[in-house]
């Protein structure tokens, strides 16, 4: 491991969120354990951790063994939350979604062009399908509707062709590969932003099947809640903010009597934590309550 996640919206987190003594809660992301710590740190509680990637548990075992008996971890997809807790009464769940500082800079696991590595940007080892799958093997069609569907990617085609018109040459196997064949048909000009960025960010979601995880997350969250349960989800992405939004406006008009927004507006980052942490910039933050 080479750099440690940063908790984005910490303090925001534990304000809504309230930990109580005897509560139960469910950290849907464990990553490095950074809101696990901080939930276990505000009240005497038990906490029940999932995530897709089997490397956190090298973090897991260092927080079991200071928080022992009021720590569970499950290697799953947190759609699957529902296998592993037979109970109704969970007072909170914390999704923190997106691709976290560990698995970008973990250069062979293949999520950044800042790093050279295979194609593979899996969160977990269990699919089949990596990027490589994405790059080689899909038709010219379906990579330029991907790139353009999850990253809005307007150069979408033109960077299409390139990938097909280079894996006819040669099998593409590296993440310098795929970026350099993306900067030649796409130029930077006075962006900041690296041509390749959009592109890596939505084979990312296709790979690991991010929006639909999140909306089986979602609904499986809404069912472990109860009275008074809060569930709170940070986001780095608009169409995960879009589907957050939509399920908790859903929610609150369907069941006006069960659940209740706890924030009418989105929670953003400061300047401040910005500033201290570059990559927090796009984070949002929605919450709602159970209260029947």
């Amino acid at each position: 491991m080479n750099k440690i996640h940063i908790p984005v919206l910490l303090r925001e987190m534990l304000s809504l969120l309230s930990p109580k003594n005897g509560g139960i809660y469910v950290d849907a992301t464990f990553g490095s354990g950074g809101y696990s710590k901080a939930i276990l740190d505000s009240a005497d509680c038990k906490i029940y951790a999932i995530d897709r990637d089997e490397t956190v548990i090298e973090f897991y075992n260092k927080l079991s063994t200071e928080y022992q008996g009021k720590v569970e971890l499950f290697i799953d997809k947190f759609s699957n939350m529902k296998n592993y807790l037979d109970i109704k009464d969970v007072d909170g769940i914390v999704f923190d979604l997106g691709v976290s500082s560990m698995q970008i800079d973990q250069g062979e696991r293949g999520f950044s062009f800042m790093y050279n590595g295979p194609l593979d940007m899996r969160m977990d080892k269990f699919s089949h399908i990596n990027a490589s799958t994405f790059v080689n093997q899909l038709y010219e069609k379906e990579i330029a509707n991907i790139i353009y569907d999850y990253s809005g990617e307007r150069h979408s085609r033109r960077i299409a062709r390139a990938i097909v018109s280079a894996r006819q040459k040669k099998h593409i196997n590296t993440t310098f590969e795929l970026a350099e064949i993306i900067r030649s048909v796409v130029f930077r000009g006075k962006s900041k932003i690296d041509p390749a960025t959009r592109t890596f960010q939505a084979i990312r979601i296709w790979v690991n099947d991010e929006l639909g995880e999140l909306e089986k997350g979602i609904k499986a969250a809404f069912e472990l809640l109860n009275k008074g349960g809060r569930l709170i989800i940070i986001s780095f992405h608009s169409l995960e903010d879009r589907i957050v939004k939509r399920f908790f406006q859903d929610s609150e008009s369907i069941f006006p009597k069960k659940f209740s927004l706890l924030s009418k507006k989105v929670i953003k980052v400061s300047e401040q934590e910005v500033n201290e942490n570059p990559r927090s910039r796009s984070a949002k933050l929605r919450a709602i309550e159970r209260v029947l």
